[in-house]
């Protein structure tokens, strides 16, 4: 093709890219074509955990190098998230850029762990770097959604963090589906995935830069992110935020954990599909669902009626597991994993959304980066501490994640019974 060929072709990419971004945009929906990327792209969260039973033979691992594993994520999640909200990163520069390099990069470093890594401490460098990136996609996901629909704001972050749930809980179902499949396949489908979460972020674009409501609070390139910390003087923020951490130190220590608790319960020796991952995989969809319910009955209720009674019904489910596991017939212990699968995790849209509510909106990006942040600062104490556990003293270790919901209601309550944490799903 000669320059002037190319210079003529140009025009006509430039209206083909644009009516596929009109496409996803109005035809589609943005926050489900975002919800979608986010679904594909936080498949990475948890690939090492759907190949655990591959890693554990190939590097002669122990559930708590598996735990190391998920640990380094975590750590990586909160070391990027801090750095992009101390910086202003995430209010500085167009999210859907941070997404999309974000997805990239994850992608690459994930499938150096499965490619390259050659034990545990080469695997936790691979997969810390993995976490760095998901700063970029979870949180900025988020921030994407508040932009295109700050109208409804409960119901969107539902929407998202249900395909946060279920992309996490892909690996497991990955790997139910290729039983005889390589550990690193498993891996790398993974990477496949973020990789089209990527070209769908790509192609919707930003509508903060082009013609959204927020347009006049996006920071410029050079500037600050002044008043940040201020945001937990306030106090419907500030129980907003407590209400997540107590909900985020059970969260991720449960999904690491389930497929753990399955293998050594009754379930392990009932008859069913796909194995322990395929059952874990059925929990990670009870999550999604619970998101989904989440969402519609905040319209109803509120955000903050429904967070506190999804972390209230999770502590309850997580106190009846730890209770009655011994005894329990596998009907009986699978209904109580699923209904703590669906409300473990749909409280944390809801928190999300009082959060982001409650901050001034030139700041949303940034102080939701920072909640995360001190949230999965939590999950690695609570991971490291439950998978030590649970070699110690197996699935009696779940009273450990009951400590969560507890703390969580204790910080959310004052503000929940004064009225003081407006109402997310009217933002």
């Amino acid at each position: 093709m000669t320059d002037g060929q190319k210079i003529r072709r140009f025009p006509v990419a430039m209206t083909e890219f644009r009516g596929a971004r009109r496409l996803l945009a109005e035809r589609i929906g943005p926050v489900a074509v975002i919800s979608l990327a986010q679904l594909f792209g936080t498949s990475l969260w948890f690939s090492a955990n759907g190949a655990a039973s591959g890693i554990t033979r190939a590097w002669h691992a122990s559930a708590g190098d598996i735990g190391w594993l998920t640990s380094a994520v975590q750590v990586g999640f909160i070391l990027g998230t801090l750095a992009m909200s101390m910086r202003g990163n995430a209010d500085r520069f167009r999210a859907s850029s941070i997404f999309v390099w974000s997805a990239i990069f994850g992608a690459l470093f994930n499938a150096m762990f499965a490619l390259l890594a050659t034990g545990i401490v080469s695997g936790v460098i691979c997969r810390f770097l993995v976490g760095v990136c998901l700063a970029g996609i979870y949180p900025i996901g988020m921030k994407l959604v508040v932009s295109w629909a700050p109208e409804k704001t409960g119901p969107a972050l539902a929407q998202l963090v249900a395909m946060l749930t279920l992309g996490s809980g892909l690996p497991h179902a990955l790997k139910a589906m290729g039983t005889n499949l390589p550990w690193q396949a498993i891996i790398g489908a993974s990477s496949v995935l973020a990789l089209l979460a990527a070209l769908l972020i790509f192609v919707l674009g930003d509508r903060t830069h082009e013609r959204g409501p927020l347009d006049g609070h996006v920071m410029v390139k050079g500037s600050s992110s002044p008043g940040l910390l201020d945001t937990f003087r306030r106090a419907d923020f500030r129980a907003a935020a407590l209400g997540y951490f107590g909900h985020m130190w059970e969260l991720y220590a449960f999904w690491t954990l389930v497929p753990l608790y399955v293998a050594h319960s009754s379930l392990a020796i009932s008859g069913h599909a796909g194995g322990a991952s395929g059952l874990a995989f059925l929990i990670f969809v009870a999550g999604s669902a619970g998101c989904l319910a989440g969402g519609v009955l905040s319209r109803r209720f509120g955000s903050a009626r429904v967070a506190a009674g999804a972390l209230a019904i999770s502590g309850t489910c997580c106190v009846l597991f730890a209770l009655v596991w011994r005894d329990a017939s596998a009907p009986w212990l699978l209904t109580l994993l699923l209904v703590w699968g669906a409300t473990v995790i749909a409280d944390s849209p809801q928190f999300s959304a009082l959060s982001a509510d409650a901050c001034p909106p030139e700041l949303v990006g940034s102080a939701l980066a920072i909640q995360n942040a001190i949230g999965f600062a939590l999950t690695v104490v609570s991971i490291s501490a439950a998978t030590a556990l649970f070699e110690r003293i197996g699935l009696d270790s779940t009273w450990l994640l009951a400590i969560g919901p507890v703390a969580g209601l204790i910080g959310f309550a004052p503000a929940f019974r004064r009225g003081t944490c407006r109402d997310g799903s009217a933002t």
